[in-house]
């Protein structure tokens, strides 16, 4: 039986799986906590791109924020895609995974001169411009290096997303873009400088997007804003926009990949744009419903007002929880069949009252069980930290009835390696 969202992920004869393998068997071989990613689950997840994209002049570029491991680097390199990067050490792990830097964009509010200096030594596809001062900046550093930079620039259309307010990022109080009032201006001194090569516009206004109408309502304003800028003699050859697609953590119903792409297409296609090279930057809707990870229950503390179900994983290894009171599903990788459930919140080891995983969950859990958290393969192991001297878990890669080591497991010392005593 699969899960609702995750259809690598399966109960068979009793046991939970992850494609073919026993979920409570790569606990006992790995350790916990652990990240577990289905290699099938992302190659599935990008099929309808790539399907309704077909015959389409595109990139797909993955969001490498959402799971920068150098595995699932390579599985969408050996795939086709491209990649979004927002720092220079996300340009690196690309290169080192194999990526080609001519299919990356290079996002991002507070690029640094030695990151755009990189980012042209290796050629990437383009810069996502989003702010005057960044540009001024950028044609600077390209000049010095005898180099025109290519760039779209980032309008923010101040289009609500409808997420939540900390991965929101298309509306006048976010950070990020450049004004849509103040674009057509910034195209003008775009086409100005010497160290610039104007290619596009970009546009992203946020992720977990669970509804089709913020996507088109965003792409109308850029459609009008293209054509303000082209009757000023700019030519723009792409659009990017963005990635952002939700997926299924509890009972979100997202649109469907292809199902989206084609509403968008038409619109292209509708106000006359449909021969423009489409971008897209996917992370989330590729990875999240990937991952899982498993943790071992460690003590159960129930009390007259809650019932805490004490696990090895925290908030260092999953912080979706405490930043954004995500809710993720929980499930036990061997169910206790006729066993009595209780409501449990499911909390870990750090130091603080904030560290929980899920509350007011109904399970039935012994310490030694291993639970699986599910669709945490998005901004799970990408967030993680060391607090409380915390290592970090593994990760696994699954292929069928394979699993191997991605990213091993830290020790205590690796953490304070680097730190030296006081004289």
């Amino acid at each position: 039986m699969s899960l609702p969202g995750h259809p690598h992920i399966a109960y068979r004869n009793g046991a939970l799986h992850i494609e073919d393998c026993p979920a409570a068997d790569l606990a006992q071989r790995f350790g916990t906590p652990l990240y577990v990613y289905s290699r099938g689950s992302m190659l599935a997840a990008l099929a309808p791109y790539q399907r309704a994209l077909a015959g389409r002049r595109h990139l797909v570029c993955y969001a490498v924020k959402a799971n920068p491991n150098l595995s699932v680097l390579q599985t969408f390199a050996r795939a086709g895609c491209g990649f979004d990067i927002v720092s220079g050490g996300e340009l690196e792990r690309v290169l080192a995974a194999g990526g080609d830097a001519g299919k990356v964009v290079f996002s991002g509010v507070g690029k640094t001169r030695r990151e755009m200096a990189r980012a042209l030594e290796v050629g990437v596809r383009c810069f996502n411009v989003e702010s005057t001062a960044e540009l001024e900046a950028l044609s600077e550093v390209a000049q010095a290096h005898g180099k025109r930079a290519p760039v779209s620039l980032r309008v923010n259309p101040n289009v609500d997303a409808k997420t939540h307010p900390y991965i929101s990022t298309g509306l006048t109080h976010n950070k990020f873009g450049i004004a849509h009032e103040e674009a057509l201006a910034a195209y003008r001194r775009a086409a100005e400088l010497p160290g610039i090569a104007v290619h596009g516009i970009d546009c992203h206004i946020g992720s977990q997007i669970t509804e089709p109408g913020p996507y088109l309502d965003a792409l109308d304003k850029v459609l009008d804003l293209i054509e303000a800028v082209e009757a000023e003699g700019i030519r723009l050859t792409h659009i990017d926009f963005g990635g952002g697609l939700g997926i299924t953590y509890t009972d979100e119903a997202p649109p469907a990949a292809d199902a989206l792409i084609t509403a968008l297409l038409k619109r292209l296609d509708d106000r006359g744009h449909g021969q423009r090279e489409l971008i897209l930057e996917p992370g989330r809707s590729l990875v999240g419903n990937a991952g899982v990870l498993l943790t071992e229950v460690l003590y159960l503390k129930p009390s007259a007002h809650k019932n805490f179900c004490i696990v090895d994983a925290a908030m260092n290894d999953l912080l979706r929880p405490t930043l954004y009171e995500a809710v993720m599903g929980i499930v036990p990788c061997a169910p206790r069949a006729g066993a009595a459930e209780h409501t449990w919140d499911i909390v870990g080891p750090v130091c603080e009252s904030g560290d929980w995983l899920g509350r007011d969950r109904r399970l039935a859990v012994q310490a030694g069980d291993v639970l699986a958290i599910l669709s945490a393969g998005a901004y799970g192991m990408s967030m993680a930290s060391h607090y409380n001297t915390r290592p970090k878990p593994a990760e696994v890669m699954v292929d069928g009835a394979e699993a191997w080591i991605v990213r091993e497991r830290e020790t205590v010392a690796d953490l304070f390696a680097r730190e030296q005593l006081a004289r």
